[in-house]
C-alpha cells in the first residue's frame, strides 16, 4: 500500500489493558501500537470488546489493568476532554449529532476546545470572539468543502439521509483536528455507494490531513483495503495482529468468524 512510505513511528501504545463489568470481562490483557499515519483497523464478531477498546483509548471507560501511551505520555485514568486536548477525537456508531442544527453548527461544536474566548466575550460579540469565531467557520467550511457537502451547510441535520449525516460526524470529528481519530463503525448501515464515499473520505484524511486512523469495522473486504495493520479481538482476547494478509490467513481469526471454535 503506497501509505507505508510515510508510516512513522509508535504513536499510540495500548499495553495489557483488561476491563470488567461486574463479573463480566470486557477486555482481558489487549497489547498493540498504533503507528503514525497509519489506518490501524480494529475487527472482530459481535461482542468481541472493539467498542469497547476504543472507550478505554478516549476515556469513556477506565480500565482496571494496563495502559496507554500517547506521544510518549502514559495515562491510566483520563477522561474524555483531557484526551480530546491530547489530539485523539472519537466518532461512534450511535450518531452523536445535533439533530436539530444545521451541518455549520454541529461542525463549529467541534471546535469547542480550540476556542479562547470566554463566554461573556461570545455573547456579547466583543470584538476578539467575533475574530475568533470567524477564524472558526474558516476552518469548518473547509471541511465542508473536503468533505463535499456545500450543499447541505444550512441543513438540519436530522433531515439529511443516514449517509450524510455519518459525513457530517466524521466533519465534527475532524474539526477538533486531531492527530489521532478513532472511527467506531463510520460505515454501518451503508449501501454500497455510501461505502465507497466513505473509504475515499477515509483514506483522504489520512492522506491529506496526515491524520492516524484507529478503525472499527465490520466490512471485511473494506478493512483490508484500507487499512495498513489489522488487530483482531474475540471475547475480549486478542487472537491475531498483523499485515491484513497475514490476518487474513491466520487459523484463530478464520474459526472465529466461522464460529468454529470459541
Amino acid at each position: 500500500m503506497n501509505q507505508a512510505r510515510r508510516i512513522g513511528d509508535v504513536v499510540l501504545d495500548v499495553r495489557n489493558i483488561s476491563l470488567n463489568f461486574g463479573g463480566v470481562k470486557a477486555l482481558s490483557d489487549i497489547s498493540f501500537d498504533v503507528r503514525e499515519h497509519e489506518v490501524r483497523a480494529i475487527i472482530g464478531p459481535n461482542g468481541a470488546g472493539k467498542s469497547s477498546m476504543l472507550n478505554c483509548i478516549n476515556g469513556v471507560y477506565q480500565p482496571q489493568h494496563g495502559s496507554i501511551t500517547f506521544r510518549g505520555r502514559t495515562f491510566q485514568h483520563m477522561n474524555s476532554r483531557q484526551v480530546a486536548e491530547m489530539g485523539i477525537a472519537r466518532t461512534f456508531q450511535n450518531l452523536a449529532l445535533f439533530k436539530g442544527m444545521n451541518v455549520i453548527d454541529n461542525l463549529m461544536s467541534g471546535r469547542n476546545l480550540k476556542m479562547k474566548s470566554n463566554l461573556f466575550a461570545q455573547a456579547f460579540r466583543l470584538p476578539g470572539a467575533q475574530r475568533e469565531e470567524m477564524a472558526h467557520r474558516a476552518f469548518v467550511e473547509r471541511i465542508i468543502d473536503f468533505l463535499e457537502i456545500q450543499a447541505y451547510r444550512k441543513t438540519p441535520v436530522g433531515r439529511l439521509p443516514y449517509g450524510l449525516q455519518k459525513r457530517v460526524d466524521l466533519g465534527r470529528a475532524l474539526a477538533m483536528e486531531p492527530q489521532v481519530l478513532l472511527l467506531d463503525e463510520p460505515m454501518a448501515g451503508m449501501n454500497v455507494e455510501e461505502k465507497q464515499d466513505m473509504c475515499r473520505f477515509v483514506l483522504d484524511v489520512n492522506d491529506e490531513f496526515g491524520t492516524t486512523i484507529v478503525l472499527i469495522e465490520h466490512d471485511m473486504g473494506v478493512v483490508m483495503d484500507i487499512s495498513d495493520r489489522v488487530v483482531v479481538l474475540d471475547y475480549g482476547r486478542k487472537i491475531g495482529d498483523g499485515v491484513p494478509d497475514e490476518v487474513r490467513a491466520n487459523p484463530d481469526v478464520i474459526s472465529a468468524y466461522l464460529g468454529t471454535v470459541h
